[in-house]
């Protein structure tokens, strides 16, 4: 059974309408037949204030280097980088696991091996 308005929840008092769709509520309201109808998104018109700027076209490449430098500087600032203990965490949880799949892999080889030679040997 659905848990009703948990903490966080978007929108408090759908778990009515979420039942409703749940239970195959085949009976259309007034708003469905309104949306059905239509037949896709609504989408605001552009005015001429809003329309998308041209790109620059007076941009060497050298600007174009220096911006992508900037961006890539920009997004790096956005990062969450690991503390010191996380890194280490992380890091030795991934030797440990090419370890293990390594040996499983050569333990493989090697069976499959020696049973080829004992079979066609």
């Amino acid at each position: 059974m659905a848990e009703k308005d948990r903490p966080g929840d978007d929108v408090p008092g759908d778990d009515e309408l979420l039942a409703d769709a749940a239970a195959g509520d085949d009976v259309p309201d007034d708003d469905d037949a309104r949306v059905g109808a239509g037949g896709g998104t609504a989408l605001a018109e552009r005015t001429k204030d809003e329309s998308p700027r041209p790109r620059k076209s007076g941009r060497g490449p050298l600007g174009r280097i220096g911006g992508f430098f900037r961006e890539v500087t920009s997004e790096l600032r956005k990062v969450i980088w690991p503390t010191r203990k996380e890194l280490l965490t992380y890091t030795g949880v991934v030797i440990v696991f090419v370890v293990i799949m390594t040996s499983l892999v050569a333990g493989l080889d090697y069976g499959f091996g020696k049973a080829i030679l004992w079979a066609l040997g």
